[in-house]
């Protein structure tokens, strides 16, 4: 009974505790929370998301991670990858930072958990092994380097380039390397020279949360942001105002076509409903395709137009009407420029934003995340349904590895069915209270360990921290850099990279290191959306598996000084017998190999024709199935009309147990099966050498 109720309710084995259990856990969910707050608020932007949605995936996922997964140091919240990979799945369909777009991160994190908990209760945790390790490091190091990259533009407080591709956007910001802002430039180089010598000289010291209180408060004293909103008649120079025009009369044709969409998506949903023809459902899918490719291109304009406007400083000039925004080569004459420097940032709701200084987190709103079910739009989740099976995959190897790496050191076991219901029912819950996609976090987990974490009870203490601050203390956020949360990133992602176990697979099997280079290269060709390059890394791998099942290995052996048995190509060894042949078959024989099979018997034996007897030695031969028994019948009977004849040895019983029942035993021959080679091989020495041929 205990047993059944600890498999439903996993938190209730975290009972009794102990005053020590307790104060151990206690002090490791603040320990924890302290690198949570900061990492979520990062990783909300890496999202395309406003902070305060990382602080509500720092909340409730956290807490149902914890009830009802199956390890108790794994830290569910909000991860790195994950939020990249739903900044990119959304992108399409949505302005990041809209609210449309926040609609679908949570909708993307519903489905995330769906997939999760449906594989976790059809025990589908070995799906992971649907990846192999070098096609999983390839991807993983792209990503990083995609994740740290995307940070750039926060670090030199430049708009988002949006060409459409990572390699567009990284070449446009280094172009423009010389528009950087260098005081968030100066506070990204200060975080993360405070990161790296706190994590190499001082671990246990939160690092990252001394960096977002630093720099924060320096922020708060200098001044570091500076906003100003005229209206578009004090932007003095005609060419500027009209290209802001321009932005802002896109914008609007964005809008218009956005909404235009979603009417449409209903339309074609309630026609699909109804039975509408399927010329009409064509029709609407055709022209739903078109406004979205429209779309996106004027997307694209405008991200363009942005960054050229921003590429044209203004500079303020008091005048009778107050402040006027002029080209400083196009001053009034007499007039006498005031302090700063000001460059374009946003025209939104006829609101026009002028910043001189840098990009801030800003207002945070205060209070809990209300309930409010994802809205449903079965067409936009069919669109998405690839990326959010990657990244259900992704997030949940990430979880597996941080567990098992974690549970090793304490021999504990890891259940990955259980663990992922834990992980698709923190993401449900969360998709209801505004969070977006969660997983298993390794710096936290591990942060956990060090503190030393007894139960699962400290992962919600760390998200009573989190209750705290969303109730409290957003408000002292307000003056933290963006460009701080961007290095805070990067230096987190950028130790994910590794190139050490690429090596290793070249060195074992070069068809796996190949299939983790071209993930690797796929997925950053890809970018931003990068669910294709391990779908292309999966989809290589299966096909080189088919390819090296459909080739096997078939060795000639010969007889070696020390008389075990070799090759006889490789070790330049002659043949066993004169007139038979010995080779080792190590595949199993199924329908995707018996044409391999047949012709390297026929090779063997256009090789030697004066050849008798070909033995194969089967202790390679792991199944075989109808296809297999049917071949090897047709190759034992052309054999025979030459006078040749098939012999097997070292039959696994498996595979000898069909042999027998589907007949290919009589066949063959008893005489010509035997349990071991060297029985094998001295019966086919007597048989074929020692009598005359």
């Amino acid at each position: 009974m205990n047993t059944t109720l600890h498999a439903l309710l996993p938190f209730l084995r975290w009972f009794p505790m102990s005053a020590t259990t307790l104060r151990a856990d206690v002090v490791a969910g603040i320990t924890v929370a302290l690198v949570l707050v900061p990492q979520s608020m990062a990783y909300a932007l890496l999202a395309g998301l406003p902070v305060v949605y990382g602080l509500y995936a720092a909340l409730l996922p956290v807490v149902v991670g914890a009830l009802f997964g199956n390890f108790h140091l794994l830290h569910t919240g909000p991860v790195v990858m994950l939020s990249l990979m739903s900044a990119a799945a959304i992108a399409p369909f949505a302005i990041a930072g809209s609210d449309e777009f926040i609609a679908l991160s949570i909708l993307l994190a519903l489905m995330v958990g769906v997939l999760r908990l449906l594989m976790g209760a059809f025990k589908l945790g070995g799906i992971v092994n649907l990846v192999s390790h070098p096609v999983l490091v390839g991807f993983t190091n792209a990503a990083a380097l995609i994740i740290g990259l995307s940070q750039l533009r926060f670090i030199m407080n430049m708009p988002n380039p949006g060409t459409g591709s990572f390699v567009g956007d990284v070449t446009t910001l280094l172009e423009r390397a010389d528009q950087a802002y260098l005081p968030a430039v100066a506070f990204a180089g200060g975080a993360g020279l405070m990161l790296w010598l706190l994590t190499r000289w001082l671990p246990k010291v939160p690092a990252v949360l001394l960096a977002v209180v630093f720099g924060t408060a320096l922020s708060a004293a200098i001044g570091y942001e500076q906003v100003a909103k005229p209206t578009l008649d004090r932007i003095a120079d005609a060419e500027v105002r009209a290209m802001i025009d321009d932005f802002a009369g896109t914008n609007k044709q964005i809008k218009q076509l956005s909404g235009e969409i979603t009417a449409k998506r209903t339309a074609l949903r309630e026609a699909e409903d109804a039975g509408a023809p399927a010329t009409t459902l064509a029709a609407l899918r055709s022209e739903i395709q078109v406004q979205e490719v429209r779309i996106d291109y004027l997307k694209k304009e405008n991200n363009a137009r942005r960054l050229e406007i921003h590429a044209r400083p203004l500079v303020p000039v008091q005048d009778g009407e107050g402040v006027s925004f002029h080209r400083p080569d196009q001053l009034p004459a007499g007039a006498t420029p005031l302090a700063g420097e000001w460059r374009f940032q946003n025209f939104k709701d006829g609101t026009l934003t002028l910043a001189a200084g840098g990009a801030v987190v800003g207002k945070i709103p205060e209070g809990l995340p209300a309930f409010k079910p994802p809205t449903l739009d079965w067409n936009i989740m069919l669109a998405l349904l690839p990326a959010a099976f990657v990244m259900a995959l992704i997030g949940f190897m990430e979880a597996t590895a941080v567990s098992k790496a974690l549970a090793a050191k304490s021999h504990q076991r890891i259940d990955t069915n259980k663990e992922l219901i834990g992980q698709g029912l923190a993401n449900i819950v969360g998709a209801f209270f505004q969070s977006y996609t969660v997983s298993g976090s390794f710096s936290r987990s591990a942060v956990a360990g060090r503190a030393g974490a007894r139960t699962g009870l400290y992962a919600v203490v760390s998200a009573l921290v989190v209750l705290v601050v969303l109730l409290y203390l957003t408000v002292y956020l307000y003056h933290l850099p963006q460009a701080v949360l961007a290095t805070i990133v990067m230096m987190a992602v950028f130790g994910l990279i590794r190139v050490t176990p690429l090596i290793h697979a070249w060195k074992v099997q070069r068809s796996d290191a190949i299939a983790g280079l071209v993930t690797f290269a796929a997925t950053l060709a890809f970018a931003p959306d990068i669910a294709n390059g391990i779908l292309i890394g999966m989809a290589l791998t299966a096909a080189l598996f088919l390819l090296r099942t459909m080739k096997p290995r078939a060795t000639l052996l010969g007889r070696k000084a020390d008389g075990s048995m070799g090759g006889i190509d490789v070790n330049a060894l002659e043949p066993l017998g004169r007139h038979f042949i010995t080779m080792r078959f190590d595949r199993s024989l199924n329908y995707l190999n018996v044409a391999a099979f047949e012709d390297t018997v026929l090779e063997v034996l256009a090789r030697y024709p004066e050849a008798r007897g070909i033995l194969v030695i089967g202790s390679g031969i792991n199944e075989i199935d109808a296809s297999g028994v049917d071949k090897v019948g047709e190759v034992a009977q052309r054999l025979q009309q030459q006078g040749v004849a098939l012999m097997f040895s070292s039959l696994k019983a498996q595979v000898a147990a069909v042999f027998e029942r589907a007949g290919l035993m009589a066949q063959l021959g008893r005489g010509n099966v035997f349990p071991s080679k060297e029985q094998a091989v001295e019966e086919a020495r007597r048989r074929f050498d020692l009598v005359p041929a």
